[in-house]
């Protein structure tokens, strides 16, 4: 990534409260990929594109010695934090997934869950999570897939999204098994792909789930700053939202959904 684009990309995710969002919507998501990624005490792991630490913290508490790794130092300060509370031990690092500062192999496992689908440059972020890893380590992913809730709320968002950066890919990519396959390549073996979903009942109507995303979701936020002159389209925007969720209602006595994603797990070959 560019200066200018890594900047742009911090600034986001340190807009609204992710940390907020990462505790109250999605904090099983971390221990589900630890589990399937058969992380435990005496392995070295870094958490790629860590956020607050949903996986590295669960790692740290399964007894593994962890790095956790996050282009936004905001993200790291609220993690660190959140740790420290939970009684977690481990590092935290500024750390580009593009460009990632360890040496080749230093990590027994590999790790991002719903993190490194965010690079913008797919292949690159890739190599990486590859080349840190031991050959015979394991590399595990949690990503949201393109047909599930959130792949297709970026689908919504994106005629009023600022234009991707040159070379990007979108996020949800990442819960393609045939993208993450093509993306790794030979350089895995023992490659496992597995569909699962998170059930959010967290909100009572739409409106509540896509009024939440407006005030904490970094991505959701950037979107909303780009069209705020635009009352029609701030209008159209919020009612594709709120419809989106709408579809994705289960139809309990409140608004209840479920959100797809894929888990992969893999080794480094060699």
């Amino acid at each position: 990534m560019g200066d200018a684009v890594k900047a742009a990309h911090r600034a986001m995710w340190a807009s609204g409260d992710y940390p907020a969002l990462a505790d109250e919507v999605i904090p099983e998501l971390g221990a589900a990929l630890v589990r399937a990624a058969g992380i435990g005490r005496g392995q070295r792991v870094l958490d790629v594109a860590a956020g607050t630490g949903n996986a590295a913290v669960a790692a740290a508490l399964a007894g593994a010695d962890v790095v956790a790794g996050d282009l936004t130092p905001e993200l790291l300060d609220a993690g660190r934090a959140a740790a420290a509370r939970r009684g977690a031990e481990l590092e935290w690092r500024v750390a580009d997934a593009e460009a990632l500062p360890f040496e080749d192999g230093e990590f027994d496992a590999v790790l991002s869950c719903v993190g490194v689908m965010f690079a913008p440059h797919h292949e690159a972020a890739a190599a990486e999570l590859v080349r840190v890893c031991r050959p015979g380590g394991t590399i595990g992913l949690l990503n949201w897939t393109p047909e599930g809730f959130i792949g297709r709320m970026f689908g919504v968002m994106r005629p009023y999204a600022p234009p991707p950066p040159p070379g990007a890919q979108p996020p949800p990519l990442w819960g393609s098994p045939e993208h993450v396959r093509a993306l790794l390549g030979e350089r895995v073996t023992d490659v496992g792909f597995r569909r699962d979903a998170l059930r959010v009942d967290l909100f009572d109507k739409p409106g509540d789930f896509r009024d939440y995303f407006k005030g904490r979701y970094g991505p959701t936020i950037s979107v909303y700053d780009r069209i705020a002159g635009d009352p029609g389209k701030v209008a159209a925007l919020d009612e594709a939202l709120a419809g989106l969720a709408r579809e994705h209602d289960r139809g309990a006595p409140t608004l209840s959904m479920d959100w797809e994603y894929l888990l992969v797990t893999a080794r480094r070959a060699g």
